[in-house]
């Protein structure tokens, strides 16, 4: 997979290292899915989806009960998802979601992050623009054919497999995530995890210098609580 993958994997472990701060995403993932679409997963895909993330987090069922319960009942604080997007020295752009009850302290401490580093955050849509917005699910293959289950979901759009031992990551546009969900469901194939994406359409170059900068700027951002993800165009 490269160099890129393996600094992605790397982050990724350093973000998710801490239990607690895994939980406390996915919670606030549950909320989001039970606001816009209910509390019964039947009736609401992307809660489906993010009940099966919450289960390969191995976090207990009661605290995913008491999630959608809370979710429900307006005992959560009022989250919102707000996106943030911005630039830094070497034309390196970022998007960043959010999930937040205090929008006055995210944008503040976003911004004090991309002070440091000779950054700033742009308008609305200047950077969205340069990412293609995805949604991917990693499936156990067992006793599915390869070549079968290729050609089915060649009607939903899906564009990249990707195979790695007995599992197999399914990349497809955004907005079918819900049909490639119930498609796999259907099928009764045992998805392991899922989400969204937003992959560059051009990576940029970057110097060491500007390179670091972006590392010290994706340490701030990935271990503020109110950041959910970080998309980049570095080509790493």
């Amino acid at each position: 997979m490269g160099r890129a993958f393996e600094f992605r994997k790397e982050r990724k472990f350093k973000r998710w290292s801490a239990i607690a701060k895994t939980f406390t995403r996915l919670v606030k993932d549950v909320y989001m899915a039970v606001k816009e679409s209910g509390p019964d997963p039947k009736n609401n895909a992307k809660l489906r989806a993010i009940i099966q993330n919450c289960k390969a987090a191995n976090m207990p069922k009661e605290n995913i009960e008491r999630a959608i319960k809370k979710a429900t009942q307006n005992e959560n604080k009022d989250y919102k998802e707000v996106n943030y997007e911005g630039y830094i020295p070497g034309g390196i752009a970022l998007f960043i979601q959010t999930t937040t009850d205090n929008n006055n302290r995210t944008v503040g401490n976003i911004r004090s992050y991309f002070n440091k580093v000779g950054g700033n955050l742009a308008t609305s849509g200047s950077v969205e623009y340069l990412f293609d917005h995805y949604c991917h699910f990693t499936i156990q293959l067992k006793e599915i054919i390869l070549d079968e289950l290729e050609f089915s979901l060649i009607d939903f759009g899906v564009e990249h497999l990707h195979l790695n031992k007995n599992l197999l990551t399914i990349v497809g546009p955004f907005d079918q995530f819900a049909s490639i969900l119930s498609f796999l469901e259907n099928q009764q194939i045992d998805i392991v995890s899922s989400g969204f994406e937003r992959i560059p359409k051009k990576q940029v170059k970057a110097n060491q210098k500007e390179k670091d900068l972006f590392y010290k700027l994706l340490d701030k951002l990935e271990n503020d609580q109110d950041v959910q993800q970080v998309f980049y165009n570095l080509e790493v």
